[in-house]
């Protein structure tokens, strides 16, 4: 655990603090390997709605898992 800060807790009164109730919802940096064109298309598709395209990629793998959906794949 961190040390306490003598300046906050001097300053602010903490005791009726409560936690972060999004604490469990926090990102996490992964590193992944993605071809260029995917990371270029995802790039694209952000720019036209105007939001970072890492948030589009999260954003549609956070659809994936909402939906349960399932790769399905064939090979011929």
């Amino acid at each position: 655990m961190k040390d306490k800060d003598e300046f906050l807790e001097k300053e602010f009164d903490f005791s009726k603090a409560v936690k972060n109730p999004y604490a469990k919802e926090l990102k996490k940096q992964v590193t992944i390997k993605i071809s260029p064109a995917v990371i270029g298309y995802f790039k694209d598709q952000a720019n036209k709605i105007g939001m970072p395209y890492q948030t589009l990629i999260n954003l549609y793998l956070s659809d994936c898992v909402k939906n349960k959906r399932e790769l399905q794949m064939t090979w011929k």
